[in-house]
């Protein structure tokens, strides 16, 4: 075997054998404290997943209005774009009238 390895398992042992000397107290007492930090944790992520869930809930409903939105821009054009095609179309027809009676009046002043 490796002798770095050796010389760590024999340092992990006389670890472990010194832990079995000391009290227990205050190893208890850590543990303790640590229950109480995961479950402080515990706490902490649920609260956090719950305002994820609730912000993601919101951006959903903003994404459905921004649709909505959109579809009735949409509508919106499609009618601009038939409001101008009746102008158009009107104003061909009111282009064409001007143009008859500009001939009706010429033809009338030049006789």
């Amino acid at each position: 075997m490796n002798k770095s390895i050796v010389v760590k398992l024999a340092a992990a042992a006389a670890i472990v054998a010194l832990a079995g000397c000391t009290d227990i107290k205050p190893l208890q007492a850590d543990i303790a404290s640590l229950k109480d930090q995961v479950s402080k944790l515990q706490t902490d992520v649920s609260a956090a997943k719950a305002s994820a869930d609730a912000a993601s809930r919101s951006a959903s409903a903003a994404q459905s209005s921004a649709s909505q939105a959109a579809q009735a821009a949409s509508g919106a054009q499609s009618t601009a774009n038939q409001a101008l095609s009746a102008a158009q179309a009107a104003q061909s027809s009111v282009d064409a009238t001007n143009e008859k009676i500009d001939r009706m009046f010429k033809k009338s002043v030049s006789k």
